[in-house]
């Protein structure tokens, strides 16, 4: 077990960028920099022992700058959309930037996912972490409180990744974190995700609006979105349906998780035997096709991007409960502490 870190490049406003990889003992690994808390690579074998990337990502700081979409990052104080940009907490309006149509995506226009992380190393027998730390002051964003965020990324030898997100605010805010990973267990993509099979252990989720805001809690029963049974991921994703179609042609839809003790979802790759199973404590999931991930863009492992090369499988508390009466909103408050969970465990099958 071990960690290597090596300089990544520089902002563009000067401020030196830190990869640091974390080793374990069967020479599978994942990258992270101090950027965004950006998980750049996770280096797991195939059933023959290849190890390869499973994510997307850049091989440079500029890249990750000008053109990323939010590849691996650490998304907050709250991820997803929040509804025309604002927010009432007891009587008292917060406005936020509008970054994605009327709506505030992902944190704003300098989220978790455009800052520099403090890191922190820590070496175990059988687990290598970083622990990332970051003060985001009261009115960053537009967000009340002064919100101390510290972020572990953990890796072992069971090529398990876990990842423990804990935060203390000096006044009633809204927090909602997760990471924005793109998944493809082909490995250096060398295939699409429609003939990769996925499974979410979800009886619910929520049709969206034409700016991706959920709308209402539906039933997946007898809807392309029933993700109960494992399933590829293009068997129903061109049929007529105007959920599939209000996205660009796929999927970028909240499910409820049924129960946080059971797995949340499986991704499987058969060619590779590569296999993933997602465990959090975390009330639901975004799932997200890359409906609209621009084409032609050179990204790290050779990779070129396209149209539903990998997808992204984001767990968090329910999207904008702030703003919808058919959930409840979340507050945290000083003297308390927000957690959340979640792992992502790289098997073979």
């Amino acid at each position: 077990m071990e960690i290597k870190s090596n300089s990544f490049g520089y902002t563009k406003s000067d401020e030196e960028v830190i990869k640091y990889t974390l080793y374990n003992d069967n020479n599978s690994s994942i990258s992270i920099l101090n950027y965004g808390g950006i998980i750049t690579s996770i280096m797991v074998p195939d059933k023959n022992g290849n190890i390869e990337n499973v994510v997307l990502g850049f091989d440079s700081i500029k890249d990750y700058e000008e053109k990323s979409p939010y590849f691996g990052s650490l998304v907050g104080r709250v991820a997803g959309r929040v509804s025309n940009a604002s927010f009432k907490i007891d009587g008292s309006t917060y406005n936020l930037a509008a970054n994605n149509n009327s709506n505030s995506l992902h944190g704003g226009i300098k989220g978790f996912d455009k800052v520099i992380w403090n890191v922190t190393e820590i070496v175990e027998k059988d687990t290598v972490s970083i622990s990332l730390n970051y003060l985001s002051k009261d009115g960053e964003e537009g967000y009340p409180g002064n919100l101390d965020v510290n972020v572990t990324y953990s890796f072992n030898n069971n090529n398990e990744l876990e990842i423990h997100y804990n935060a203390k605010t000096d006044k009633k805010t809204v927090v909602n974190m997760t990471n924005h990973s793109y998944f493809n267990l082909s490995g250096n993509g060398k295939r699409d995700i429609l003939e990769q099979y996925l499974q979410i252990n979800a009886d619910s989720y929520c049709p969206v609006d034409k700016e991706i805001m959920p709308i209402e809690i539906s039933d997946v029963k007898n809807t392309p979105f029933d993700f109960r049974q494992i399933k590829l991921v293009g068997q129903d994703i061109k049929i007529d349906d105007v959920q599939l179609q209000i996205v660009g042609g796929g999927y970028d839809h909240p499910f409820i998780l049924n129960d946080k003790e059971n797995i949340a979802a499986i991704m499987h790759d058969k060619e590779s035997g590569r296999y993933m199973e997602v465990v959090t404590d975390q009330k639901a999931l975004v799932f997200y096709a890359c409906n609209q991930l621009d084409s032609g863009i050179e990204l790290s492992s050779n990779i070129i991007s396209k149209k539903h090369i990998a997808l992204c499988l984001e767990t968090q508390y329910y999207p904008d409960a702030i703003n919808q009466e058919f959930f409840e909103s979340k507050f945290l408050c000083p003297n308390e502490t927000y957690k959340a969970y979640t792992k992502f465990s790289f098997k073979v099958k």
